[in-house]
């Protein structure tokens, strides 16, 4: 199993609430970016501490693999050991291929021109803080939302599941599955 989250910004309380919580037993933590900073644009969320962010994640024991966001910079990068790829990384996976991105660079015409150039079978992204998860053209697409900083219609702390037969979007605060698609 794969835990999937995106959009911590800083919030050592999303960080714990998921360790904690759905990825207990996760074989590897896939984060979408937009690690410790908060942005410009965004509240403090709760429990912002991004040195403690950074220490928390560099003594995981979960193998991390992630991509670098929008508000991720190279001082970021200087205190994570977690290399923060940029603009994306690929992985294959039980369900087929999978490509991990923030977001922010693609739009839909380039994201369907990528999806079938690179035969992705689960596009992931974050950005958006909302959480996404549909399949469209036979590609199944997924974001975590935000562990952190919800929003959308009914905003909720979210992250997602990756298990070998489906992909599930996990309520922080409910600790429950609220959707699931199968491959």
């Amino acid at each position: 199993m794969i835990g999937i989250i995106s959009d911590t910004h800083g919030s050592t309380k999303a960080w714990r609430d998921a360790l904690a919580g759905p990825f207990q037993g996760a074989d590897q933590i896939w984060h979408c970016g937009d690690f410790l900073y908060h942005g410009a644009r965004n509240p403090l969320p709760e429990g912002y501490n991004t040195q403690e962010l950074a220490e928390l994640l560099n003594s995981c024991p979960i193998p991390v693999l992630a991509v670098r966001g929008n508000c991720d910079s190279e001082v970021d990068q200087m205190v994570l050991n977690v290399a923060l790829q940029s603009p994306f990384f690929l992985a294959e996976h039980a369900g087929g291929r999978v490509l991990v991105t923030h977001g922010h660079h693609y739009g839909p015409e380039m994201i369907a021109q990528m999806a079938q150039l690179y035969q992705i079978k689960l596009w992931i992204s974050g950005h958006t803080h909302e959480p996404v998860l549909e399949e469209r053209n036979g590609t199944i697409f997924l974001n975590p939302g935000s562990s952190s900083l919800p929003k959308g219609e009914k905003p909720r702390r979210s992250v997602a599941l990756l298990r070998p037969d489906a992909v599930e979007l996990f309520d922080l605060d409910d600790n429950a599955v609220y959707k699931r698609l199968e491959f």
